[in-house]
């Protein structure tokens, strides 16, 4: 398995991490023997950085990690990022944060862990559009220094942000450098935080990566398969959108818009989309999620493989002026 530098931490990520939550669940939805054999599995390719958050089954997938975590040797764990979630409504957001992060601590059986997210989404100040769980940029970015307890107290080193919602805000909170790495949005279906696109029928987050690199953060790359759609054409109901104008029937209608410009070169469709985020160079992660062992088996073969080619990102790139993403 590739490394790559995780922006200004100094960290060593491998190109594809192993994602904990929900979507893909295999660490909430499996039984304990499938979860551990697939974080088994993982570790022996060389994924040696575990992603997962307070809200992954309600704790559920971070208690599955800290029981595998507990059977190995300090020398033979991977690096983890976690998150937490405040409620705007509640106040307090230290204490909120505190007792998420330790609790989150608890259930991993460690004392500190490498990076912890903010996990809110943001949005532009005075906005109420995205309900009562998102973040002003403000907020956001008061965050970041209440964050800086976390370092203090050694429960972190580096604190993170999760890049979804408004993508002005986001823009500004990115651009402030207050935060030392982000989860970006990027796939085959919506590969604005590359380069911003108009006309475009869903999220556009203009070009995110760009202010990530001058501030030299550290990006996963999340949602890799469009919550699935990149992957299959069955779903399984976990689905959640969290881009505009991402519902099952427009995500099934770019998808397919998508599979039609693939090659059988390229590997499985779920294959091709992890080559795909695996060949823009300011990701230094994709973060994949798995409902089984094969979807492990798959991404670890498409790893092997390494980025699409240049004229295969052309091709796609052509499909992006289609009407099932523009209309």
């Amino acid at each position: 398995m590739d490394h790559r530098r995780f922006g200004r931490t100094g960290l060593s990520v491998p190109s594809v991490t192993f994602g904990g939550g929900w979507v893909g669940g295999v660490l909430i939805h499996q039984d304990q023997g499938v979860a551990h054999q697939a974080l088994d599995m993982a570790w022996e390719a060389g994924i040696d950085w575990i992603d997962t958050a307070a809200d992954y089954g309600k704790g559920v997938s971070e208690t599955v990690i800290g029981q595998w975590l507990a059977g190995r040797q300090t020398g033979e764990r991977p690096g983890l990022s976690s998150k937490f979630r405040i409620d705007p409504a509640t106040g307090d957001f230290k204490g909120q944060m505190l007792r998420s992060v330790e609790a989150s601590l608890g259930r991993l059986g460690i004392d500190e862990v490498p990076v912890i997210f903010l996990h809110n989404q943001i949005d532009q100040d005075g906005a109420t559009g995205r309900g009562s769980r998102a973040l002003g940029a403000s907020q956001a970015l008061a965050m970041a220094d209440t964050m800086e307890t976390l370092r203090e107290q050694g429960l972190c080193q580096w604190i993170g942000m999760t890049a979804l919602g408004d993508p002005a805000a986001l823009h500004e909170v990115a651009g402030a450098g207050r935060f030392d790495v982000a989860q970006v949005y990027y796939n085959m279906l919506n590969p604005t935080a590359a380069a911003g696109r108009d006309p475009w029928n869903s999220t556009d987050f203009a070009g995110l990566l760009a202010v990530c690199a001058v501030q030299d953060m550290g990006v996963m790359g999340i949602r890799v398969f469009a919550g699935g759609h990149l992957a299959t054409t069955q779903r399984h109901g976990r689905e959640i959108p969290v881009t505009h104008d991402a519902g099952d029937a427009a995500e099934e209608a770019r998808a397919q818009a998508i599979w039609d410009a693939l090659s059988p070169d390229d590997g499985a469709p779920a294959q091709a989309a992890v080559r795909f985020a695996l060949a823009e160079p300011r990701v230094s992660t994709v973060v994949i999620g798995l409902g089984e062992l094969d979807h492990l088996r798959l991404a670890i073969d498409a790893a092997g493989k390494g980025a699409l080619p240049e004229e295969r990102l052309a091709a796609i790139a052509q499909v992006w002026s289609n009407s099932a993403f523009t209309r």
